[in-house]
């Protein structure tokens, strides 16, 4: 019923429609500016979306102008916004960088322009046996293109840290040895809210639940054993408790300084890039717990209204090209892990192994963790 929605009223933005032909699209592309919305965060993402914005203004006469956005939910309230307008050509917002919840909101709401995965050219190079076809266990159906692999994984400094903790279970062991030295980012920022699931996971037993939308009637069983958990670090986490890190950057700030003696971020490969931009100590390592790494690929998407769809479509296509994946896999760039087969590519290729993967949980268990801890420990 959804894709019905979708497909009846998807395609009234553009001339062009997911049967148009590549050539159509590329013609029509030509001289358009997309608004891409965005996270605006990581000096080095930015970096690298001017170094893309560089090429498609060389090779397709494609202006690729980065939005920058704190939370990537506030461009879906702002198109929510557009479609009760009834705004339904002319939109704002061009493309966008979405997973998870964000991600089912829009799809929920018609507010995605597709299915378009299968018109890009460089789609024959996506690694199919990554997981896809769904996102946080909701199907994709071709509405959003994958762009990279994260994973929830930490960093320690080996020449303090030599044996960092490997499970939830010792986390806590370790913080209340060692007050103050330990905390995550304040949710519903993206790594707070993620390390919240990671936790539950572990110390549900993985409890099948987690993979089916939230039972509000049962959701204080399965959570109770991270709320315990959670009323036990905070007493002796960095600053009692009381104040949290406002990013996955501010942790690695805070490990950098030595006031953490871990930090936490969705890219394996974050320690190395760090090092690379000289604003980790070489000594800095990246881990995962034993149990394995919470992981999902982030996507990218194109917005039902988009003013400039075919520019986005050519915008999406060069990001997913090998040449844009390796680059972007480069340690000294970003390091965010490719999506791209490379055993289909000749030549040499920077890339580096993945931690065992942990699925994420249904979207929805994320709103309903998010809701509960500003309830029991928000600041203000």
């Amino acid at each position: 019923m959804i894709v019905a929605a979708l497909m009846t009223a998807s395609f009234s933005a553009a001339a062009i429609t997911p049967e148009s032909s590549w050539e159509e699209v590329l013609k029509e592309a030509e001289g358009q500016t997309v608004y891409f919305n965005a996270w605006g965060g990581s000096p080095q993402i930015n970096q690298y979306l001017r170094w893309a914005n560089q090429s498609l203004q060389s090779e397709y006469k494609v202006t690729l102008e980065h939005v920058k956005v704190g939370d990537i939910a506030e461009t879906v309230n702002r198109l929510l916004a557009e479609k009760t307008a009834g705004k339904h050509t002319g939109g704002s917002v061009d493309m966008v960088w979405i997973n998870g919840e964000n991600f089912k909101s829009m799809k929920q709401h018609a507010l995605l322009w597709g299915p378009f995965v299968t018109m890009l050219p460089n789609w024959q190079y996506v690694d199919k046996s990554l997981p896809i076809d769904v996102d946080f266990t909701e199907p994709t159906l071709g509405l959003e293109a994958p762009w990279g692999v994260g994973q929830l994984v930490f960093i320690h400094d080996t020449e303090r840290l030599k044996k960092p903790p490997r499970s939830f279970n010792a986390l806590l062991d370790y913080a209340q040895e060692n007050p103050g030295r330990i905390s995550y980012p304040q949710p519903p920022e993206f790594h707070g809210s993620s390390f919240l699931k990671a936790a539950l996971i572990e110390l549900s037993g993985n409890d099948e639940r987690l993979y089916k939308p939230v039972n509000h009637d049962e959701f204080d069983t399965i959570s109770a054993p991270l709320w315990q958990y959670l009323d036990a670090l905070h007493k002796v986490a960095w600053q009692k408790g009381q104040r949290f890190p406002a990013s996955s950057a501010e942790t690695k700030q805070l490990l950098d300084d030595g006031q953490l003696d871990l930090a936490i971020t969705f890219n394996p490969n974050d320690a190395n890039a760090s090092i690379a931009a000289g604003s980790l100590t070489p000594s800095a390592h990246t881990f995962a717990f034993e149990k394995g790494a919470l992981s999902n690929i982030h996507f990218m998407g194109i917005p039902w209204n988009a003013e400039n769809a075919a520019g986005a479509l050519v915008a999406i296509n060069f990001l997913i090209s090998p040449e844009a994946q390796i680059r972007k896999s480069d340690s000294e760039v970003w390091g965010d892990p490719a999506i791209i087969d490379t055993s289909k590519l000749t030549g040499e290729t920077q890339g580096f192994d993945l931690f065992p993967s942990l699925p994420e949980p249904h979207p929805s268990w994320q709103v309903a963790l998010e809701e509960s801890w500003q309830q029991r420990y928000g600041v203000q």
